[in-house]
């Protein structure tokens, strides 16, 4: 089963109420076995005109556990302490490449 991907691209304009959500949700991504990869930090445009002000990238064993995450009611509370402290929130799940180690 391929692993899967929430890549989040965000804008805070209120820093003070969206560390109420960072705060919050990390217990609710470990509950449904998901992981933190990028957590804003430096970057980068190598190519093309994108330049999202913060991303977030979290990593979950399938398709299914990240959807689960995503629509269980515990993830619907912590969503609900950032409304109102982002410009823009734009969140988008993936699916991996079901492929071998190498």
């Amino acid at each position: 089963m391929a692993e899967a991907f929430i890549v989040v691209e965000s804008q805070v304009t209120d820093p003070t109420a969206f560390q109420a959500y960072m705060a919050a949700a990390p217990a609710v991504v470990r509950e449904f076995h998901g992981q933190y990869l990028v957590r804003g930090g430096r970057m980068r445009v190598l190519e093309g005109d994108w330049t999202p002000p913060r991303l977030t990238v979290l990593r979950y064993p399938s398709f299914e556990a990240a959807s689960a995450m995503y629509d269980s009611p515990a993830y619907q509370a912590v969503r609900a302490l950032r409304l109102g402290s982002t410009a823009c929130f734009n969140m988008v799940l993936v699916e991996g490449v079901d492929a071998p180690p190498a």
